[in-house]
């Protein structure tokens, strides 16, 4: 996975990469949190 990394980053400008990214972590942050007020709201 390291090779296809440094290939992609030669490849693409970094933020092409890193927006991505943050949008991603964005997401699942958001989603866990979801999860997790879903979970404690049936306990309750």
């Amino acid at each position: 996975s390291s090779v296809l990394m440094s290939l992609g980053m030669m490849m693409v400008p970094p933020v092409t990469i890193s927006l991505p990214l943050k949008i991603l972590m964005f997401v699942l942050i958001d989603g866990w949190n979801i999860v997790i007020r879903a979970l404690v709201g049936s306990f309750h």
